[in-house]
């Protein structure tokens, strides 16, 4: 993931009802009860939350049937890779670079460009009853472009947890697969909560999600991912940023003292060498940071069970192997 000055664009407003699962929710509650207790408290509310979500689909949305006459043009892999796991990937006629080089299933398909580059003209040549896009400054002109010719464009934010859940509703409305839609968005909020369960028996601990290593982004507060590692059972020490992936000074991690680095990066140095030289860092002096795959935990997508599940071993995986480093120390 590469970031060229505000290509992530900001949260956008959606119509779900926001689930508590925000770090820092309830942790400034002037109230007597203690922290394990309110823990338990926000996974019931976001379980009652989400239960209200998944009982139906927005009855604004236009729902179609999934046949082979529609024609579809992807401009974003989250978009792809959600209509892939609804198995709709038939009614794919265009797809964004990206998609083509890291989806199997539409590499043959026509290239249409990518988030700073879309091609108006390879879309049109499509014929597309529908483009799907995620909102972005850089893709403005182009979607009023296309809505000028007639062309059903939807935008489909994928920043936050909740937005995430609802576009890949939204897209199987449109395309006449909602009950895949619901089934994928069932089993996401299922683990989100079992995983939570599961961390709210154990300590917590402060974490810092490392997205590029030079120059330095972050996961933000207000970011999926933020959400992934407070149901993981860390607080993201990056929250107070409200961006969701902000660019920060190595000075501002050595005084955040993280005490768990999880790095995403593709930087071909393995993360425990690259952060080595920071001892100064609880996380690094005590021999937690630990690499995880970048497509699989920071690409959001159909499949953010899977990922909070990968970022859960990683980081069950690095205690083990400290917990066994500091054993060996004190023989």
């Amino acid at each position: 993931m590469k970031f060229r000055g505000s290509a992530v664009p900001p949260p956008a407003p959606h119509r779900l009802q926001r689930s508590p699962w925000r770090s820092g929710v309830g942790r400034n509650i002037n109230c007597p009860m203690n922290r394990s207790t309110r823990r338990l408290l926000e996974i019931a509310l976001l379980a009652a939350c989400w239960a209200g979500v998944s009982a139906g689909s927005d009855p604004a949305v236009s729902s179609a049937p999934a046949t082979r006459n529609l024609r579809v043009v992807s401009m974003n892999p989250s978009l792809t890779r959600m209509l892939i796991a609804l198995d709709a990937q038939h009614v794919l006629v265009g797809v964004d670079e990206y998609s083509a080089d890291h989806e199997p299933a539409v590499a043959a398909l026509p290239r249409v460009g990518g988030l700073f580059n879309p091609s108006l003209e390879a879309v049109v040549a499509l014929e597309p009853d529908l483009v799907v896009v995620v909102p972005s400054v850089q893709q403005r002109d182009f979607r009023t472009r296309l809505r000028e010719l007639g062309v059903e464009v939807i935008e489909l934010a994928s920043v936050t947890l909740d937005q995430i859940l609802e576009s890949m509703q939204t897209l199987g409305d449109r395309i006449g697969r909602s009950e895949a839609a619901r089934e994928r968005v069932a089993a996401i909020q299922s683990t989100w909560i079992d995983v939570a369960r599961e961390a709210s028996l154990r300590p917590r601990r402060s974490a810092v999600l490392v997205l590029q290593r030079d120059p330095l982004y972050l996961v933000g507060g207000g970011s999926y991912l933020s959400a992934m590692l407070d149901a993981a059972g860390l607080d993201n020490a990056a929250v107070e940023y409200s961006e969701a992936y902000p660019r920060v000074s190595l000075e501002w991690l050595i005084a955040a003292g993280p005490q768990l680095i999880i790095d995403s990066s593709d930087d071909p140095v393995p993360a425990i060498e690259h952060w080595s030289r920071w001892t100064s860092i609880p996380a690094v002096a005590e021999g937690r940071v630990v690499a995880v795959p970048q497509g699989l935990v920071t690409l959001p997508g159909p499949y953010l069970d899977r990922s909070l599940r990968t970022m859960v071993a990683a980081i069950r995986s690095v205690d083990q192997d400290s917990g066994a480093s500091q054993g060996a120390e004190s023989h």
